[in-house]
């Protein structure tokens, strides 16, 4: 099982998401199969992480990052 996550698989991800919801019978195991070289456990976990992440940028404990403006 590997850890490591490419752009390819993350878009994968999203896109699996959107079509398993939660209420879906084995929506892990459907979104692995969609993903490709995932395990049920290790996007059940992606899942989990991303969930932490949105609480802590909708809380505000993530700062918005400093954008440039283009000039134009």
């Amino acid at each position: 099982m590997s850890s490591t996550w490419t752009a390819k698989q993350n878009k994968q991800f999203e896109r699996a998401l959107a079509v398993y919801d939660k209420d879906t019978p084995d929506r892990w195991q459907n979104v692995a199969r969609a993903v490709g070289g995932k395990s049920p456990e290790e996007v059940k976990l992606h899942y989990e992480l991303l969930l932490e992440d949105l609480k802590h940028i909708e809380s505000g404990k993530v700062p918005f990052p400093n954008y440039r403006r283009s000039r134009g």
